[in-house]
């Protein structure tokens, strides 16, 4: 494990408890790991750790993981770098948890393949490093010697595939268990991200977004849509398009979806109704909620919906 100063606490844990304590069938343990960094002691926000090992330590190890540090965007040191570099050129494999994203995307490893990080960030990633090709909406992209994971608890669900891939689903199973975590989780983290409501900055557009977002249950036609913005339906979705990136039809589906999710979370309403209620058949709803979500309408509700517990 990499950590460098501003090292997010919570990616560096991942890593080390999950390989430290992964054990196979006879009980012994078959990673050895190190913690190290180019100085003694790293800042690591709240506390500070002290490191036993240095960047050398990198020319022995299996695999590097590259936990995130709370400035991602930030210069990386040379050192770091060249260190990285020239593990994987020796064939170690080379794994970024979170924004530790933008410390592998430093080292050019990462032009020209697809790679993901915490959804926050993966405008930013995309902007700083335009030769990779970013993918916010899963949980880890695996390219055999450089994987990368989205943020948070994404970083345990890379570790675990990386045993899995290792030694295999039993072991990783076990692994699993003892992080109290599915081996394999539903979807990607599109199901996490917060799209935010329309932006009343003055655009021409914002109004009627406004009155879209207010009306969504009643899945207004175009024509109504272009009667509402004082448009003619081809005038409407030239402007629409060039202002929000894709269709009115389109942004009405997600706008459909954001409101089932939250009906899905909020309610026990059955899938069905609030298909129905949104204009939706419930064969279309589910197909139409899996492709944007990663998940069924059914996986969402069990795991976003609020449980209350009576004393």
């Amino acid at each position: 494990m990499l950590a460098r100063n501003g090292v997010v606490p919570f990616d560096l844990a991942v890593p080390v408890e999950v390989f430290g304590r992964t054990r196979l069938v006879d009980g012994s343990a078959p990673y050895r790991v190190r913690v190290c960094a180019p100085t003694p002691h790293v800042d690591a926000g709240p506390f500070a750790v002290r490191v036993q090992f240095g960047l050398e330590a990198l020319a022995e190890a299996d695999t590097v993981v590259l936990p995130g540090v709370a400035d991602p965007f930030g210069p990386v040191p040379e050192p770091v770098v060249a260190a990285l570099q020239a593990a994987h050129a020796r064939g170690a494999r080379l794994a970024s948890t979170c924004v530790g994203a933008f410390t592998l995307a430093a080292t050019g490893l990462l032009d020209g393949l697809t790679a993901t990080t915490h959804w926050l960030a993966a405008d930013d990633l995309a902007r700083l490093y335009p030769a990779v090709r970013v993918d916010a909406h899963v949980l880890f992209v695996d390219h055999g010697r450089l994987l990368t994971s989205a943020g948070a608890a994404a970083g345990l669900d890379l570790c675990l595939h990386m045993v899995r891939r290792d030694f295999g689903a039993a072991v990783a199973a076990d692994a699993a268990r003892a992080s109290v975590m599915p081996l394999e989780r539903e979807g990607g983290q599109a199901q996490f991200i917060a799209h935010p409501p329309p932006n009343p900055d003055g655009s021409t557009l914002a109004p009627l977004l406004a009155w879209m977002q207010k009306h969504v249950e009643q899945n207004p036609t175009l024509g109504q849509l272009a009667d509402q913005a004082g448009l003619s339906p081809r005038t409407l979705i030239r402007r629409f398009r060039a202002q929000t990136g894709t269709t009115p039809a389109q942004w009405l589906i997600m706008a459909r979806i954001r409101r089932a999710q939250h009906l899905l979370e909020t309610t026990d309403t059955s899938i069905e109704r609030i298909a129905g209620s949104l204009g939706f058949g419930a064969a279309t709803f589910r197909d139409q909620f899996r492709r944007r979500v990663g998940v069924s309408p059914h996986s969402y509700r069990r795991a976003f919906i609020a449980v209350t517990h009576e004393a």
